[in-house]
């Protein structure tokens, strides 16, 4: 790897979000960090004694502009190689003021520090050694995690769950290579392996790789989260229901058709996954060309653009009402996406462990019918959100549309990871259909490098600066 990278430089930034609190974090990195801190910090209130700082010990004292006193503040010091950048740092603790930590961070950068870039901590140690890449990137989605189940294979990633599993396949693989590369180096004194050996390896690495990747969905769905739009006509229960699954008063309800009329968004977490829930305004014609109108036909617009971007589409349908031919229409407009076919109102047919009222009757018959839709398995779930019956119905059954699989107990990778691991997969199966057909061994190496190449952009081993680059810039100022 060649990188433009100035270890000489010594960097600052503030560690801790902008606001009021109790504590707020400045963090100085590289060779001049205690020459910087000496500058600025003195144990005693009257005059400046900075002390003779030991690693790993905290210091108590006071931060002043000259003779200006700015802050009273905790102090840490971490000497290199044994901190998080490799490099000397210096934390400096403070009162969580927006004015008083961008006042201790000015000190610093007048004292002879940079401003740190983005990332700029965690690409220094990652170019040190202290973290590679999988690693710092599991930094990253420890602190953007939405829910505890993410926080926790974020956590197992940071420990080194995949890049210890990685480095393990890369060192089968690079073994296999030396003992081709060996044999085409010296062919009168090393044998080839045989091609049922090297056949077997490949077997084995490629199922580690299908091992690892079996869980990329759910990785994918707990980093990025789920969409899940409301869908339906005016007062079939969207913003009731919507309320109840949040267990907040959000939506406002009443029995006007068409009460709401922009998208409302919140968040809840379902088992691990992250859910936007989007309530929208009824799907209806409109003909008037009244301002009211107007601007309810502006909501029905968005309503759809949401429906059509949401992951998951949640058909809304009064029960109490009976299936009407509106209700069909809308279904048909969204059919082809992953829909949850929701009837609302059940309190008002029946008691729901009685027998079931006529209109959920001729609505199964409807969603039976194979020209309808393509789950046509799929019958509609019973709801009361004012009995808050089967709301826990609806969030087993978003959960069991989008995740096959248990990322707890498996890998949690991102995008890049999963990109690599299918260029090496292939790669890998290149290898061993050569291997099949017994051609030379010099063209079989040149699959398996590939594989190897990629595994290593996982990690970091092989890795360009456009990359390296590209994945620090997604960090926040400070880390």
């Amino acid at each position: 790897m060649s990188f433009i990278f100035n270890h000489n430089d010594t960097i600052a930034a503030i560690a801790t979000p902008l606001g009021t609190g109790g504590v707020g974090v400045v963090r100085i990195s590289g060779k001049k960090s205690l020459e910087i801190i000496s500058k600025i910090f003195s144990t005693a209130i009257n005059e400046h004694n900075p002390p003779d700082f030991n690693p790993n010990r905290i210091y108590h004292g006071w931060i002043f502009d000259t003779n200006i006193l700015i802050d009273e503040v905790i102090v840490l010091y971490f000497k290199a190689p044994h901190s998080y950048t490799g490099e000397d740092i210096v934390e400096i603790q403070g009162h969580g003021g927006i004015n008083i930590i961008k006042n201790i961070l000015k000190l610093c950068l007048k004292s002879g520090a940079g401003m740190a870039d983005k990332g700029e901590f965690s690409k220094r140690a990652f170019m040190n050694g202290k973290l590679d890449l999988s690693k710092a990137e599991a930094v990253l989605d420890l602190i953007h995690s939405k829910t505890d189940k993410f926080s926790h294979a974020a956590a197992k990633n940071l420990s080194g769950n995949l890049s210890s599993h990685i480095n393990k396949l890369r060192q089968e693989l690079l073994d296999l290579l030396s003992m081709v590369t060996a044999a085409i180096d010296f062919p009168e004194e090393v044998n080839e392996p045989e091609y049922y050996f090297i056949e077997k390896k490949l077997n084995y690495l490629i199922e580690e790789i299908n091992r690892i990747l079996k869980n990329a969905n759910s990785s994918n769905l707990m980093r990025d989260g789920l969409k899940v739009a409301f869908a339906g006509k005016p007062n079939a229960g969207k913003s009731s229901l919507f309320n109840a699954l949040l267990d907040m008063e959000r939506s406002i309800v009443t029995e006007i058709p068409g009460t709401t009329r922009d998208i409302i968004q919140e968040s809840i977490d379902i088992d691990g996954i992250p859910v936007t829930l989007i309530d929208t305004a009824g799907i209806r014609e409109i003909n008037s060309l009244n301002s009211a109108s107007q601007i309810e036909s502006i909501g029905i617009n968005l309503t759809k653009n949401c429906i059509e971007n949401a992951d998951i589409v949640l058909f809304v349908y009064d029960l109490s009402q009976g299936l009407q031919n509106e209700d069909m229409e809308i279904f048909e407009s969204i059919k082809h996406q992953k829909v949850l076919k929701i009837g609302t109102k059940v309190d008002l047919c029946c008691h729901p462990e009685r027998s079931v009222p006529v209109g959920i009757k001729s609505l199964t018959a409807y969603w039976t019918d194979s020209s309808v839709s393509p789950q046509n398995d799929s019958k509609p779930l019973l709801v009361s959100a004012k009995e808050k019956i089967g709301l826990d119905l609806i969030k087993n059954e978003i959960k069991k549309l989008v995740i096959t699989d248990d990322v707890s107990h498996g890998f949690c990778t991102n995008i890049r990871h999963q990109e690599c691991l299918i260029k090496s997969k292939n790669a890998l199966l290149n290898a061993l259909n050569a291997c099949k057909n017994e051609e030379i061994q010099d063209l079989i190496f040149i699959d398996m490098k590939s594989g190897l190449i990629s595994l290593g952009e996982i990690t970091g081993e092989v890795v360009s600066e456009e990359i390296i680059n590209n994945i620090f810039e997604n960090f926040c100022i400070g880390k």
